[in-house]
């Protein structure tokens, strides 16, 4: 069962690296995205089984508005200076900013819709409209990394029909492939859908199921770094990533008017993504979940991690299917992974606290129980008093 944990923990340390990338922001604040959210989550949401962090398809949305507002284009129009925060760039922390400012304004939503006892309406939420939106998902994240897939250099492509529009583009530069990262990326692909194969088929008659995605992210790895292929095939790899927590600080709450549509996108793909996830694992677990408290969690889930330079979150299927896999219970087993994936920054933060350290815990986790209480109290309230039930 340990290697299904240790599995479980390189996968919520690698999505968060991605869709970090996937949101067109420092691979690092994938790290955060996918900390800070399973935290709030984990006191005020009630599926046992939901990974929450960092997503794919929020991930997009809020790349379309860090594109706009800060494009790759204005890089060289910012100051080249290192900020005070992780020596990151401002070009860096302004677009972290921007996926903030919609993580904040789309949390801020999901609280409202919470407030307005919205959750009631989830009956409309039928299993065609969950499955396209699920496709429709998936093939916009594959579309997404084609120039990754094959190694072209391409502007960022958005808006209507920009789905066509990127293909056309890479059928127009198809000599600009790089056959190494063509190489790689199907390798990669054809390891990955033939051992998983295998142990579907197998899985009753072998005891240990091949982790193949943790093999082949070790394989690569190890592979790229021995083969220097940054600098020898010009292949794009992660690069450095910081140490470290940095300081809360609020996001720009001048740009909330210009991603508004990004935080609706934000606030209700997630939380449609993350209630059929939720209803999905009580319904297997045999336990219940409210509607409505899923509003709340994941807005606080939102609202909160935007102040530690975290993207949008919601909950992932990936992940999720690895808390089965683990057998895992309840929301601590997810949170020992984060806490053991995020091990190095935590040290760099946890070495100057002493004695105080678990007084302060212990208030934040009272403090944040008593909210979680007050909140179901309010939705008891609501659903007593719904003149629809009488």
């Amino acid at each position: 069962m340990n290697i299904y944990k240790i599995f479980l923990c390189t996968l919520v340390f690698f999505t968060g690296l991605a869709f970090a990338v996937l949101s067109s922001v420092h691979p690092v604040f994938g790290l955060y995205g996918s900390l800070f959210p399973a935290i709030i989550y984990a006191i005020f949401g009630m599926g046992r089984h939901v990974a929450t962090g960092t997503f794919a398809l929020t991930s997009l949305i809020s790349a379309n508005a860090v594109e706009r507002l800060v494009p790759l284009s204005s890089r060289n129009l910012t100051t080249q200076s290192n900020t005070s925060v992780l020596g990151l760039s401002d070009f860096e922390m302004q677009r972290i900013g921007i996926a903030a400012a919609v993580s904040f304004l789309g949390g801020v939503i999901q609280v409202a819709m919470f407030v307005l006892q919205l959750g009631s309406a989830t009956f409309l939420l039928t299993e065609p409209v969950i499955s396209a939106m699920t496709t429709g998902a998936a093939t916009h994240v594959v579309t997404s990394q084609v120039k990754y897939l094959l190694g072209i250099k391409m502007p960022y492509i958005s808006g209507p029909l920009g789905f066509f529009y990127i293909y056309a583009y890479v059928f127009e530069n198809i000599k600009s492939v790089r056959l190494e990262a063509l190489l790689l990326s199907l390798l990669s692909i054809v390891v990955l859908v033939l051992v998983k194969e295998l142990n579907e088929q197998f899985k009753r008659k072998i005891k240990i199921v091949l982790p193949v995605d943790l093999v082949l992210i070790i394989t690569a790895s190890f592979t790229c770094y021995c083969t220097n292929m940054e600098n020898i095939y010009g292949l794009e790899v992660v690069g450095h990533i910081p140490k470290g927590i940095p300081p809360p600080k609020a996001p720009p709450m001048n740009v909330l008017s210009a991603v508004i549509t990004e935080a609706f996108g934000v606030a209700l793909v997630g939380y449609v993504a993350s209630l059929a996830l939720a209803q999905g694992s009580a319904k297997k677990f045999k336990y219940s979940i409210d509607d409505n408290q899923e509003f709340l969690a994941h807005g606080l889930s939102n609202v909160i991690p935007s102040f530690f330079f975290c993207i949008p979150s919601a909950a992932a299927m990936g992940r999720t299917a690895g808390l089965y896999s683990t057998g895992a219970k309840t929301q601590v087993t997810l949170l020992f992974s984060r806490i053991k994936r995020i091990d190095g920054p935590l040290r760099s933060v946890l070495k100057n606290w002493k004695n105080k350290l678990l007084s302060k815990v212990l208030r934040i986790f009272l403090l944040l129980q008593f909210f979680k209480l007050v909140s179901r109290s309010v939705s008891l309230f609501f659903l007593m008093n719904d003149p629809s039930r009488s």
